[in-house]
């Protein structure tokens, strides 16, 4: 599904449920000013990007609205909506408890990355040459036959034909984890067992001659190393929670007409 970033445009947008306008409390959200957010919210569907800018718009005029009664002005808008909710919003640290059954319950998250030791060798070929691509893929074919072979070739032929600077270091990569690598590369050589690659790796940089030479398996750590980002993350899902519930509350007391609000659709969610 192609996805479309919608601008302002003088064509007509959707309006609110049933043609009604978007209103907070007293104050109307106009149609201009719902076109001109639309540019910051992407979406497959006209609809969607509608409904995701309205809601913006609808966030931050519930957060002014809110400040202005309870006299709070700041310099900016960020600082303004961290000072608001710093005041109303109390979330508390999540306890020691909690964050050992969080890492009872989720052991698998938590361990040392896989490591690869792998060495390539690179014909390169740009993804729109056709006819060079036929001819390394030809070439990558003959020299997996001479590595399946001759296994200790592999440094050599390294040297002679790959157009990666790993050539200098016979083709060795050194020790990789996942994120290292373009993802079509990380994504095949990741299923290989150790050893020569029975197949070329194709790329958009061309193919690649690839022997896994070790592979590591992740470790378990021991909660004491993992328990600061176990807190971090328990409390910014409760800060998840209470914010939305907050502006759920907010919505209800001051007013949301025009609009299916839903707090939990607004960027300041995400």
């Amino acid at each position: 599904m192609e996805v479309m970033q919608y601008t302002p445009h003088p064509s007509p947008l959707p309006q609110g449920e049933r043609g009604q306008e978007v209103r907070v409390g007293a104050q109307v959200l106009t149609e201009e000013a719902i076109a001109e957010e639309l540019q910051y919210h992407p979406a497959a569907q006209l609809d969607e990007a509608w409904q995701a800018a309205a809601t913006s718009l609808v966030v931050k005029t519930l957060l002014e609205q809110r400040a202005a009664q309870l006299g709070i002005e700041a310099a900016s808008e960020e600082e303004r909506t961290a000072l608001l909710l710093e005041r109303e919003l109390q979330v508390p640290d999540p306890t020691e408890a909690q964050c050992l059954h969080y890492f009872e319950s989720n052991r698998q998250r938590f361990q040392t990355p896989v490591l690869l030791a792998v060495s390539h060798i690179l014909l390169p070929a740009a993804p729109d040459d056709v006819q060079q691509r036929d001819q390394q893929r030809i070439l990558a074919t003959q020299l997996l036959r001479q590595l399946q072979a001759d296994p200790d070739s592999f440094t050599a032929l390294a040297q002679q034909y790959s157009a990666c600077p790993s050539s200098g270091q016979g083709g060795s990569l050194g020790q990789l984890s996942k994120g290292q690598t373009v993802a079509e590369f990380e994504r095949q050589v990741w299923r290989l067992p150790v050893g020569l690659s029975a197949e070329p790796v194709e790329t958009r940089f061309g193919f690649h001659l690839v022997r896994l030479d070790q592979r590591v398996e992740g470790e378990p750590l021991e909660y004491e190393h993992v328990a600061t980002r176990i807190r971090q993350y328990l409390h910014e899902q409760v800060t998840r929670r209470a914010l939305s519930q907050y502006l759920q509350v907010l919505g209800a007391e001051i007013g949301v007409e025009g609009i299916a609000f839903n707090a939990a659709g607004s960027p300041l969610m995400q």
